[in-house]
């Protein structure tokens, strides 16, 4: 067989044009280049269920209304928690049956996280945006935890975010021993009996603010955010009489408006891991500490037995004072519990 070329005896493809393959699935060649959604509208990230976020638009304004949306593709990687601010495309009406898609992921705040143990650096993030953390803990049943308490003020103190304490159930048992650990920081407390909740205090702390509210399982929590608001109908459980644990009732974290701010209320855990927190944010926590530190050996750790620790030294000296002590010994605990 021989090929018949009458144009090119060099070239026998010569009369051959080379053809395109077609795009199988008839659609557009992907690009790079995103919309910028000028159009797209504020809104606060209220709870997170399933891939669905629900979210409220025009916040504090006359058409304000929550809105279901899910995320676009190109923030498939990124995480968005309860407390986000996040621009939104698409059918923002919040009719029953819409859905409106999340675009962009606004600067954060703050930023709550917490990992899995102390060694994991991959972190969670909890909540972002929240300018207070209430700590709720229980007087008894189940017993408070102190060093738990301790990892929430380091997660508090490395995110910028100011710790309220609350005392649960104090008819049951006194908490002054428990509050001595906290003697030397300057906290806000709030006590509260089981069936009479401070709602007239709590709501004067909330005012204005975006709290996060965390607690060990059963402390009382859910009960407290749904003192504050009404119709939030969190679910609450009883403490196991035989291991003296609370029950997980609470699965989700959401938001709800109170006294002028947000409270937003975390489902309970038993443990708290900090393996994403940096030391040095704990230290700065405590400014009238850190300035004595800075005459410390490089790599001081600052914990008992540390060799010409500037504050063990000033603190054995007595020129601290009773309230640098216990200043000194609180911060000591929380570097215990980070280690």
């Amino acid at each position: 067989m021989s090929w018949i070329n009458d144009t090119d005896d060099d070239d026998p493809y010569a009369d051959y044009e080379a053809k395109s393959r077609p795009n199988p699935k008839g659609n557009k060649p992907r690009t790079k280049t995103r919309p910028q959604h000028e159009d797209a509208v504020i809104a606060r990230v209220l709870t997170v269920d399933r891939g669905r976020y629900s979210v409220l638009v025009d916040e504090d304004g006359p058409n304000e209304h929550p809105v279901t949306a899910a995320r676009a593709r190109e923030l498939r990687r990124q995480s968005i928690v309860t407390g986000d601010r996040v621009d939104i495309v698409g059918d923002t009406t919040g009719d029953e049956g819409s859905l409106a898609r999340i675009v962009r992921i606004r600067e954060r705040e703050t930023v709550l996280r917490r990992s899995a143990d102390d060694t994991d650096e991959v972190e969670r993030i909890i909540v972002a945006n929240a300018d207070q953390m209430l700590i709720v803990v229980a007087a008894a049943n189940p017993e408070p935890r102190t060093r738990l308490v301790h990892r929430y003020l380091v997660a508090a103190f490395d995110a910028g975010i100011t710790p309220i304490l609350c005392i649960t159930k104090t008819d049951l048992a006194d908490p002054a021993d428990f509050l001595k650990d906290f003697a030397g920081l300057d906290l806000e407390i709030i006590t509260s009996s089981s069936d009479d909740p401070p709602i007239a205090e709590l709501n004067a702390v909330l005012t204005g603010h975006s709290t996060v509210a965390v607690g060990h399982s059963g402390v009382g929590k859910s009960t407290l955010v749904n003192a504050l608001v009404p119709d939030a109908n969190r679910a609450t459980g009883h403490v196991n009489e035989v291991t003296g644990r609370g029950r997980h009732t609470s699965s989700s974290t959401i938001s709800y408006r109170v006294a002028d701010g947000w409270i937003i209320d975390t489902p309970g855990v038993r443990s708290f891991g900090l393996g994403h927190v940096n030391i040095d944010n704990v230290l700065r926590s405590f400014p009238d500490l850190e300035d004595i530190a800075a005459e410390c050996p490089r790599g001081c750790t600052h914990l008992p037995g540390s060799i010409e620790c500037e504050l063990i030294e000033r603190v054995e000296a007595g020129e601290l004072g009773d309230v640098g002590r216990l200043r000194l010994d609180s911060f000591q605990r929380m570097m215990a519990a980070l280690r």
